[in-house]
């Protein structure tokens, strides 16, 4: 899409990119307008917008416009994240500039570098064969265990989170965000909130860099190869425990199979090459040189829970029409089928 009398419109989300680019022109070496803004399709939290200018592109990520919910949508702390693991083995796209001046377009926002890769939204992969798609997810598992191997005070990140008693502190986050966009009652919800803060594993000192939506769809793949490029979407992250990330990919693996956000459960995924969950956590285990994960249930009933609980926030903002999505409606509606799933574990 390109721009009209000099503004990217698409719903609310529109902005001056004339400003934009005289602002952007001071602040990132090279750069040069004029410039034309296209919102990309796809994702619930932060609007992301393709920069392109006569001679590079960009991409940039905003807080949305209007009301939203405390914490949520921390684009600075996306900005310093990804800067941070810039040197690590965790594959990231290179950040230019955070700006958090709200009258150059309306909101916090920030600028990294245009990666030429490929997102694979069905979790199925059908435009890959049994080895491709076994790669794939295998590269997966390689790139969350590299992302936990990150030594935290060694990039700057040791005050990026609150240091143990993780679960406890997530409960109580979602079900205050939860609660600031419930729209009705759910018995599986509050069931879930009841039992998790009492069934919270000993906390076995483990801190590592939660991605918190780690998923096949957050990360952009080498056009021909089975490598990642980039893993995006970090609005989530924080010090966290690593088997909340593991648990939240399995999640998907369970999810049943839709077009509003597809999972693998029912599907038979031997036959085409896709990793069993068990097969999933040992090549993990593997790969971070641990034996075993106890009590594997409550993390994967914390990560049910906690995707209900941010499906409720789009279904909230959807409601107010401040939703960055067609589909937000339709995700809101996978609230209480989540809350039921994890039910079903306990």
């Amino acid at each position: 899409m390109s721009t009209t009398n000099s503004e990217s419109k698409q719903n609310n989300f529109s902005f001056d990119t004339n400003k934009l680019s005289d602002y952007l022109a001071d602040q990132i070496s090279g750069f040069e307008g004029p410039l034309q803004a296209t919102k990309f399709d796809g994702g619930q939290s932060n609007p992301t917008f393709l920069l392109q200018t006569p001679n590079q592109k960009y991409v940039l990520r905003r807080k949305p416009p209007g009301q939203v919910l405390k914490s949520a949508h921390a684009v600075d702390r996306e900005f310093r994240v990804m800067t941070a693991l810039a040197n690590t083995n965790v594959p990231v796209a290179k950040t230019y500039h955070l700006c958090e001046d709200e009258s150059v377009i309306g909101s916090m926002f920030y600028v990294m570098e245009y990666i030429n890769g490929r997102v694979f939204w069905d979790p199925t992969l059908p435009e890959l064969d049994n080895s491709q798609r076994n790669a794939v997810y295998l590269e997966m598992n390689r790139v969350l265990a590299e992302l936990h191997k990150v030594k935290v005070d060694e990039v700057g990140l040791s005050d990026y989170g609150k240091p143990g008693n993780y679960y406890e502190r997530q409960i109580g986050r979602w079900t205050k965000q939860y609660r600031a966009s419930e729209t009705g009652c759910i018995t599986s919800m509050e069931k879930l909130m009841e039992w998790l803060p009492n069934n919270i594993p000993q906390d076995d000192g483990k801190v590592v860099v939660a991605h918190g939506d780690f998923r096949l769809d957050n990360m952009m793949f080498h056009q021909t190869q089975t490598k990642v490029l980039a893993l995006v979407d970090w609005e989530l992250s924080t010090l966290g425990h690593p088997y909340a990330d593991l648990a939240y990919q399995c999640m998907q693996l369970r999810m049943k199979y839709d077009s509003i956000m597809p999972g693998l459960g029912g599907i038979d995924r031997q036959s085409m090459g896709i990793p069993s969950e068990q097969e999933y956590v040992a090549a993990y285990c593997k790969h971070m040189e641990i034996s075993e994960i106890k009590g594997w249930e409550f993390y994967l009933i914390f990560s049910f829970f906690r995707f209900a609980a941010i499906l409720q926030g789009v279904k909230k903002r959807a409601i107010g029409g401040n939703a960055s999505n067609e589909n937000a409606m339709g995700l809101g509606e996978m609230v209480e089928p989540l809350g039921e799933q994890a039910i079903a574990l306990i």
